[in-house]
């Protein structure tokens, strides 16, 4: 055994500070993510007069109750809807996750239509994009709740258009790939968004709620000069009685979703078993990670400390301690389920990127997976780093990472800057999954340096034109630079693009990656049987 010592001091003001600083990140969050929740709360009076579910309630209905929910990037979109901090809703207008549906682990989606009706919002087509890409890769059957506007025309783009398309192509590999792709329509499936109810193997339609149309009467009297109302171009009566769209007609929301339960009890979907792992759990408090992380990015941190406390029994076998110290490699265990761990005490050298590389192979060589806690300002630079083969270390590791044939899960812990993010496998780099702590910063380098940078780079050029400089213009420069630096490392920057999977508490990341860890594993051991689901409809 090899148990990580404890060296916090939770009574020291470094460390109070830094647990006040993350503390106060974590309430901002979930003040965000409350709002969205109100937001879309707010429509219950219209939604339950007309005898429908808000979307919340219907997530929650067609999962397993009790059972864990993996929610993804609830950030999704803030300040993209509308540029003040203090009205934005996030969420992109979607909700999605992972959980089980009558035992079966499967990624949900719904439309969040509480607000705006259900219309996608800034960055919910990458958000949903992304989601359909995490069922492709860990096997999981798709369960959609839709009720939607379509696009918001007023806000029309053309590439979002063109790249909406990936929603339903994306919806057409899933089935090839063998994963049921189940859809309750519980309200409007129109024109493009058509083919999101149309590209599924089970379709769920509500009595006098559905709406599924390419063309609304709106559209279809302005093309065509056809009068007809919605309920004859496109209800749930129609759909399953005279076109076949529809395969199953419920009486309202709730009877809808207990029919797509029924539907995946009864799939012949067989999940790896495995009986439950003993484990012990972490030595040390989880809650004594809110004070392990610095507000600044600069100041150093043990990582060691991190692991000590998400990992069982904060046992972590250390491989190479001596030989490039500042990036710590080891095996370990969560929950019973073995993990190669990376992190940094400090920038990558030669001699870190070196032992990464040899550990992520070993890692393949076992089937381990791999996490990576990011804390790193990058690849060390300089004369003597230079010599001793730094590019060619670092991409080695980079080699090593994008080439690596087993789960990587990234959690963006402190500072992820410049190469450093990519050798530890950053988002780019399509880790399995991929989270972040409320405190995490992610850029090519500081704003500091990229402003001192310019600043040099400006003098230079200034000099061999023989011109002066003014010191109030290269100061306002290195001001603005760092400006848009400082606006974009920020989780609430990162995520918003979706960047990550989601950000999380720092005391749930043991209980998450036991989750996301569950799910790589089953996945990986399922091997669909391909076009056992067809997306033709009769």
């Amino acid at each position: 055994m090899s148990i990580l010592e404890n060296t916090i001091s939770p009574g020291s003001a470094t460390y109070h500070a830094n647990r006040d600083g993350m503390l106060g990140l974590i309430d901002r969050m979930r003040a965000l993510e409350e709002r969205t929740r109100t937001a879309s709360a707010a429509a219950k009076d219209r939604f339950h007069k007309r005898g429908q579910l808000l979307p919340r309630e219907r997530v929650a209905l067609v999962l397993d109750p009790g059972a864990p929910f993996v929610e993804l990037s609830t950030l999704a979109g803030y300040m993209f809807d509308v540029p003040d901090a203090a009205k934005s809703v996030p969420g992109g207008g979607v909700i999605a996750g992972i959980g089980l549906v009558s035992g079966i682990r499967c990624m949900v989606s719904a439309s969040d239509s509480g607000i705006d009706a259900g219309a996608l919002q800034p960055y919910g087509l990458d958000k949903t994009l992304r989601v359909q890409e995490l069922a492709l890769e860990n096997k999981l059957p798709y369960v959609q709740l839709v009720e939607s506007a379509g696009a918001n025309l007023l806000r029309y783009r053309v590439e979002d258009f063109v790249r909406g398309g990936n929603i339903f192509r994306n919806l057409a590999r899933l089935s090839a790939a063998g994963l049921p792709v189940v859809t309750v329509t519980h309200g409007s499936s129109t024109a493009g968004g058509a083919y999101q109810t149309g590209l599924s193997d089970y379709i769920v339609m509500v009595r006098g709620r559905t709406r599924a149309f390419l063309a609304g009467p709106p559209l279809l009297k302005a093309a065509t000069g056809e009068i007809a109302t919605e309920e004859e171009l496109g209800g749930a009566e129609m759909h399953t009685q005279i076109s076949g769209l529809g395969d199953y007609l419920a009486e309202d929301d709730r009877d809808a979703l207990r029919i797509a339960r029924e539907i995946m009890a009864a799939l012949e979907w067989e999940r790896p078993g495995r009986a439950p792992l003993e484990f012990k759990p972490p030595r040390y408090d989880r809650d004594e990670l809110l004070g392990i992380m610095p507000m600044d990015h600069k100041r150093p941190v043990d990582m060691k400390q991190v692991i000590a406390r998400i990992i069982d029994d904060s046992d972590f076998t250390e491989m190479a301690p001596n030989y490039g110290p500042a990036t710590v490699c080891g095996h370990a265990r969560i929950e019973g389920q073995a993990i190669g761990i990376i992190t940094n005490n400090g920038p990558l050298d030669p001699a870190g990127a070196n032992k990464a590389t040899h550990f992520i192979q070993a890692c393949c060589q076992t089937r381990t997976p791999i996490l990576y806690l990011n804390n790193t300002t990058g690849y060390m630079v300089g004369r003597a780093y230079e010599e001793a083969g730094m590019i060619k270390h670092g991409s080695k590791m980079i080699q090593a990472v994008t080439s690596a044939t087993v789960p990587q899960i990234t959690i963006y812990c402190g500072a992820s800057f410049g190469a450093g993010n990519y050798g530890m496998c950053g988002r780019g780099f399509h880790p399995r999954f991929c989270f972040s702590w409320p405190n995490a910063k992610t850029a090519v380098m500081g704003g500091e340096q990229a402003a001192e940078t310019m600043a040099i780079v400006t003098e230079a050029a200034a000099a061999r034109r023989g011109k002066p400089i003014e010191k109030d213009k290269l100061d306002a420069m290195k001001a603005q630079i760092v400006g848009v630096f400082d606006g974009q490392m920020d989780v609430f920057s990162t995520s918003a693009r979706v960047l990550d999977d989601g950000v999380i508490d720092p005391r749930d990341t043991r209980a998450v990656l036991s989750e996301v860890l569950a799910i790589c594993r089953e996945g990986d051991a399922r091997t669909p049987q391909r076009m056992q689901f067809s997306v033709a409809r009769p």
